[in-house]
């Protein structure tokens, strides 16, 4: 006898698994979220016991904060938490504006200067000039009350459109001058200089990748190309990265066709590759980029894809080793975490990031390369050919597991620093007399040198000059003894400070690194090697 087929047995023999893997699922799922209020309630109940029970008053935001802090520095060294009141500054350089009145200032002696007027910005606009004082704000004294700069950005900053009071003394004027400005958006620039250096070869410093960065930089480019630039040194020294977009867009400037320039992973990020495509300003000139152990994350970005891709060179030396993508989160109370999400690769496939699971070696890196000797000797920086890697076109060796390593090397320079020179400049000194000569000769300068580049040519920090500096130190600071011995190997490095800082004051940033620029000795080799054969010799595409 054939036994009854029966439907609902098979039916159910198809569903028994389903049903077994939702229970399962359930069971996973329910221990997950049992784990989690597990530890969101041992933290709670950590914290309420320390309220009520602590010996002293405590204030439970910050401990909460703290806690955050310590729970990411677990995870690796780039995930932070920044708190609601360093959101807006830290975004700033990101944005690439701010609002505000627009002016680049310094306290001196308890009051406040200015150096500057932004360009285009609200108390341009109203006429304030550099070297006015500003005593009040608000019809509140601000002169001689100790005042620090973030309290100045506290009282000047605000939302756009607001209006600020304030009251400034003037050379030559007898009463305070009132003006009321309207705050409004201050761009940031991320390019601190673009410049010819000759008449073949052009120069752009970025010092950050923001939201601007891209259009900045076209626009150097643009001004170059009109002077007749053929070749292009692009200097990341000391740039910390920014954001990772906008080193895909600056890459995409200087490589042609469709070319990877960068892919990123991670646990729950899937594979993202971002790719060139688009018609660049600068495909096809020489191209050297300038690096040191500062240039990081994005700088390391795009400087892998221009090496791996062969497009052109890097001189300097080794830089920072940043291989991690972080993605800001807003947290409910308006402050911030920036939580690594993904790791990224070069071209070739390098992941550049150093080893950080040894948390005081990764804070220490940088001195100890230093005492290592890295920073002078090429020899020291120690890599297995495990790390190697070749370039797409040219097949030349590279390597990952550590920074982007410069196709020239530029030791670090220190004959001329001398303990005296950096006592100097610590102390704020030079800076401090560079604003007031400015500020007492300004006219007179002006009409000596009417252009910068009659400034360049023709201003000289002699030995008058340097005798009034002198004077002036000793003047402000008894502890800051003259070392005549020091002086004498420091001397030029000193004069060019002053007088780059006297540039920037007469005129902007720009100005002062085509004269400080005479002492970037990764800058000279730069040059050397972009107008020579040593940049043929290489073969680039």
């Amino acid at each position: 006898m054939k036994p009854e087929f029966n439907p609902d047995f098979t039916s159910s023999m198809r569903i028994a698994p389903l049903v077994i893997a939702l229970i399962l699922t359930s069971i996973s799922y329910g221990q997950k979220d049992r784990n989690k209020v597990s530890t969101t309630q041992k933290f709670d109940e950590v914290l309420t016991y320390v309220s009520k029970l602590y010996v002293d008053n405590v204030n439970s935001e910050a401990l909460t904060d703290a806690a955050i802090i310590g729970l990411l520095e677990k995870l690796d060294p780039h995930s932070t938490y920044i708190s609601k009141e360093e959101v807006n500054e830290a975004n700033e350089r990101i944005n690439g504006n701010f609002v505000g009145i627009g002016i680049r200032f310094q306290i001196l002696k308890d009051t406040l200067i200015v150096v500057a007027t932004i360009p285009g910005g609200p108390s341009e606009k109203l006429g304030l000039m550099p070297g006015d004082k500003i005593i009040t704000i608000e019809n509140e004294s601000v002169a001689g009350t100790g005042l620090k700069n973030s309290q100045v950005r506290e009282k000047l900053l605000g939302d756009r459109g607001t209006k600020v009071k304030v009251e400034i003394q003037r050379k030559k004027t007898k009463d305070l001058i009132p003006f009321v400005i309207t705050r409004d958006i201050i761009p940031v620039n991320s390019v601190d200089a673009s410049y010819m250096i000759n008449d073949r070869t052009g120069y752009i410093k970025l010092n950050s990748f923001s939201r601007t960065s891209l259009n900045e930089v076209q626009d150097g480019i643009r001004d170059l190309k009109k002077q007749g630039m053929e070749n292009l040194i692009f200097d990341l020294q000391g740039n910390g990265g920014g954001l990772l977009y906008t080193a895909k867009y600056l890459a995409d400037e200087f490589l042609s066709g469709d070319k990877l320039i960068v892919y990123s992973e991670g646990r729950a990020q899937p594979r993202s590759d971002l790719r060139s495509g688009l018609a660049g300003l600068w495909e096809g000139g020489k191209l050297v980029l300038l690096t040191d152990e500062y240039s990081a994350s994005a700088s390391e970005i795009l400087s892998g894809a221009i090496q791996d891709w062969d497009r052109g060179l890097i001189v300097g030396r080794r830089t920072y080793g940043k291989g991690l993508v972080q993605r800001p989160i807003d947290l409910t109370d308006g402050s911030q975490m920036r939580l690594t999400i993904a790791r990224y690769f070069t071209p070739s496939g390098r992941f550049i990031q150093k080893s950080y699971e040894d948390k005081n070696a990764y804070r220490s890196d940088l001195l100890d390369r230093y005492e290592n000797g890295e920073f002078m000797h090429q020899d020291s920086i120690k890599m297995p050919d495990s790390l190697m890697f070749e370039t797409i076109l040219k097949r030349r060796n590279v390597y990952g597991g550590g920074g982007i390593m410069p196709d020239y090397f530029v030791p670090l320079d220190t004959m001329e620093v001398t303990d005296y020179f950096s006592d100097l400049i610590r102390s704020g000194h030079v800076n401090s007399f560079a604003l007031i000569y400015i500020d007492d000769n300004r006219e007179a300068m002006l009409a000596s040198y009417p252009e910068f580049k009659d400034f360049k040519n023709g201003f000289s920090t002699d030995k008058k000059f340097m005798d009034e500096f002198f004077e002036y130190v000793d003047k402000e600071d008894d502890e800051l003894e003259f070392n005549q011995e020091e002086y004498n190997i420091s001397a030029e490095l000193l004069k060019l400070r002053i007088k780059a800082i006297l540039a920037r004051n007469l005129w902007g940033y720009s100005e002062f690194y085509q004269i400080y620029n005479e002492s970037n000795e990764i800058l000279q080799k730069a040059i050397e090697v972009i107008e020579s054969d040593l940049y043929d010799q290489a073969g680039l595409e």
